[in-house]
């Protein structure tokens, strides 16, 4: 896997310019340009845990809420060895962009604490996470900044954050973050709504570029949440074969197609898919540059650079991980005319059943989930049609045409609301 904090690459240089691209095909005013493109707030916090030596170890975390024009900050929450505050910028901008182009009224934020998370005990993270929590009292809330589960973080780890703001309010607060447990107010269908979301529009991009799923190939990077979720639905709802997937340990690649149920329990069990039986061990360029219908990025930034992008043999990439897809590469398969489901798009599935948990939470009301299943498809859909018809409209490619809608949103909800005072 690549670094996230790559020495090569800033991810919101890299963001930034890709926003710049909408704006000049909005021809955006300078104000207004300036008002979307920065972050409305960042909050960098330095704070001491007792780990389980005795010993007193400083962490520092970020908090960034990119925009609010369209309602609260919504974006998860990472640890990472590699998190920087340019990273966490990028991701919050990208929320920004992903609400706004499924039209779920939320603005961007992000957060991360920079930590190794595979060396600390349970007890060691719940006082990171306690304490980290209780330093972003002041910044989140059901009405200003709701925090979700990303890399490394959890069910568990949200329930944690919701009980240590909570207990600062002296009262319940259940919507003061998502991806919870059922128990404390989560939504159905919430852990798979990112990989199940991304397999709605690669059923869409299917049937307009009319080939069928059923029988085509996939090749899956990352098999973590997002990645084994979209795994199992192509494999058992579309018929798909996925001939490769692999994680921060090594992959699994078998021409005829894995076994996903058991490369699913063999992951489970050992926690890695390199070894899976009946497998050919694969390394990640590799993967990535198989012939294959759907190729899905599912792991972390910077996956595709512009020296993998020549060698990308997919018919469709969808981004099921947040920008991992370098600008440079961007062009090159577009060149290539490779389709793209740009990030903001694809795995929006997350922020929009983090959205209905947040309803759901606000009326305490919780749906069957059918229904929630049934609303994610619908907003997917939707969502995919505008983007693509942007694109045709405005003859531009499926990324300039996300961020084009979004973008374009996002500065109308600012042109509405005016400047205060």
């Amino acid at each position: 896997m690549n670094s996230l904090n790559d020495s090569t690459y800033n991810p919101w240089q890299a963001a930034m310019e890709v926003f710049d691209h909408a704006a000049d095909v909005l021809d955006l005013q300078e104000g207004i340009r300036n008002r979307i493109k920065y972050a409305e707030r960042e909050l960098t916090v330095n704070f001491p845990v007792k780990m389980r030596n005795g010993r007193i170890k400083m962490f520092t975390g970020h908090r960034v809420q990119h925009n609010t024009a369209r309602g609260p900050a919504k974006g998860g929450i990472r640890y990472h060895p590699g998190v920087t505050l340019d990273e966490v910028r990028a991701l919050a901008s990208w929320m920004t962009w992903k609400c706004a182009v499924v039209g779920i009224p939320f603005g961007g934020g992000k957060g991360g604490v920079q930590c190794n998370p595979k060396e600390m005990n349970m007890d060691e993270l719940e006082h990171m996470t306690r304490r980290f929590a209780s330093e972003l009292v002041g910044f989140i809330g059901p009405d200003r900044d709701i925090p979700a589960p990303d890399v490394y973080t959890t069910p568990q780890t949200m329930a944690w954050i919701m009980d240590t703001y909570s207990m600062h309010k002296g009262h319940s607060v259940p919507g003061v973050v998502t991806g919870k447990p059922l128990l404390i107010g989560g939504s159905k269908g919430r852990n798979e709504a990112t990989g199940r979301g991304c397999v709605y529009t690669i059923f869409e991009a299917a049937k307009h570029l009319n080939f069928k799923l059923n029988g085509a190939t996939a090749a899956i990077q990352g098999f973590g949440n997002a990645g084994s979720v979209a795994a199992k639905l192509l494999a058992a709802e579309h018929g798909m074969k996925i001939i490769a997937v692999n994680d921060s340990t090594g992959g699994a690649y078998n021409k005829n197609g894995l076994d996903v149920p058991a490369l699913l329990a063999y992951k489970e069990k050992t926690g890695k898919v390199k070894g899976f039986s009946g497998s050919e061990d694969i390394g990640n360029d590799d993967l990535l540059a198989l012939k294959c219908e759907v190729l899905v990025p599912a792991a972390l930034e910077n996956a595709i650079t512009d020296k993998i992008a020549p060698k990308i043999n997919a018919r469709v990439i969808a981004e099921a991980a947040n920008g991992p897809t370098t600008p440079e590469a961007d062009k090159i398969l577009h060149e290539k005319n490779v389709f793209m489901l740009p990030d903001i798009l694809a795995n929006a599935g997350g922020v929009t059943v983090s959205y209905f948990e947040w309803v759901q939470d606000n009326y305490s009301f919780f749906w069957k989930e059918k229904d929630v299943n049934d609303n994610l498809r619908d907003v997917m859909v939707n969502s995919f049609t505008e983007v693509l018809q942007t694109a045709q409209q405005r003859k531009i490619d499926m990324r300039r045409a996300a961020y084009v809608l979004a973008v374009d949103r996002v500065a109308e909800a600012i042109r509405v609301r005016g400047i205060y005072p």
